[in-house]
């Protein structure tokens, strides 16, 4: 499969590369997969786990957050997020022998995301592994594994990879709610990625306005809380400034004091259960001038600077195109500021913790 007609061949970093590439590598995780998983989803059901248990870090815990909102809404399942250091640095695993244990990396080489797996696998746990290289030790402890099928991702900072991890998350559960409405909302994924880097243009803009910046807040809700997370890892890793990613209710509950005439403020609100909520949130944030720039495809939001999504994106799926914008500010905002963007100072492609 050739490359998105919008790469020019010799022109694009690793990082915009990948970015763009990433309607390729969902198109082709449905087409691979989707049996494999439906399986999965077999061997889950008889096993009826009380409970699922997420190993990850980093941008993985970001794939976490979201299987927390789509499994818990689709699923009905109650997900919780391990905490490797019990099983590593104290040697006290937890009983997760009636949960199903997934571990989520995209190089499968996290050590203690590896070790919460392997313990919860010798206590009879139903365990899955989601990596980009199925010969790695995560993928080697899982009972099961779904490999991400998005190649070698040279840059640094994670942009296919974690929108393949989104991907797995939502095929699976497609697969666990057995809703041919799911189903064909996945079918429609890649052309809405492609359709969501043509409207992308406004990130550009912004990012240059605001070259200097040194903080900013983004600010999400349920399916995209995990979407504000990951939009401020990115620009950490690639800017080296502070940004912090929030919970609208909980950025109302007291950080919203921070706001001052033209701070930054990334809002991800997709039509959905949210979108009243931000309706309030964005007023409060005119009030004080903030420079907001709004992802977005509910018409009923004010004048701000928009990054418009495809009509048509189901809320459950919307977090797969919206962290595309702030994987777009996070490389102009770095071009901006001239620093590089494949191999951020300081950083490696893969950390492995303990």
């Amino acid at each position: 499969m050739k490359l998105n007609t919008h790469l020019r061949e010799g022109t694009m970093s690793h990082l915009e590369t990948e970015i763009y590439e990433q309607p390729q590598v969902i198109g082709n995780l449905l087409e691979s997969e989707a049996g494999h998983i439906s399986d999965i989803a077999e061997a889950i059901r008889e096993f009826q786990p009380a409970f699922v248990c997420i190993a990850a870090r980093g941008t993985s815990d970001n794939a976490a957050r979201y299987a927390q909102y789509a499994l818990g809404i689709h699923a009905r399942m109650p997900v919780a997020l391990a905490t490797p250091s019990i099983h590593t640095l104290y040697n006290a695993a937890p009983n997760l022998s009636q949960a199903l244990v997934i571990g989520i990396s995209q190089s499968g080489m996290a050590a203690d995301v590896t070790q919460v797996v392997s313990d919860a696998r010798m206590q009879g746990a139903l365990t899955l592994s989601i990596t980009n290289n199925p010969n790695s030790p995560l993928a080697q402890s899982a009972a099961h594994h779904i490999s991400l099928h998005a190649g070698e991702e040279i840059s640094v900072a994670a942009t296919k990879t974690y929108t393949a991890q989104l991907t797995v998350i939502a095929m699976l559960v497609a697969a666990l709610a057995n809703n041919p409405t799911l189903n064909a909302d996945l079918l429609q994924l890649p052309a809405q990625i492609t359709q969501t880097l043509e409207l992308s243009s406004p990130v550009q803009e912004f990012a240059v306005r605001h070259a200097d910046l040194e903080s900013f807040a983004a600010l999400g809700r349920a399916y995209n809380y995990c979407t504000a997370i990951e939009t401020c890892l990115k620009v950490q890793e690639l800017c080296y400034i502070i940004g912090q990613g929030y919970s609208e209710a909980d950025f109302l509950h007291g950080p919203i004091a921070i706001v001052k005439p033209e701070f930054p403020v990334i809002v991800i609100a997709p039509k959905g259960k949210s979108s009243a909520n931000f309706a309030t949130l964005l007023s409060k944030l005119r009030e004080r001038s903030a420079a907001t720039m709004l992802i977005t495809n509910d018409d009923n939001f004010g004048e701000d600077v928009w990054v418009r999504l495809p009509e048509a994106l189901p809320e459950w799926l919307s977090p797969i195109a919206a962290i595309i914008p702030g994987q777009l500010f996070g490389m102009h905002l770095a071009l901006a500021k001239g620093n590089p963007i494949d191999k951020p100072k300081g950083l490696s492609k893969v950390t492995v913790t303990m």
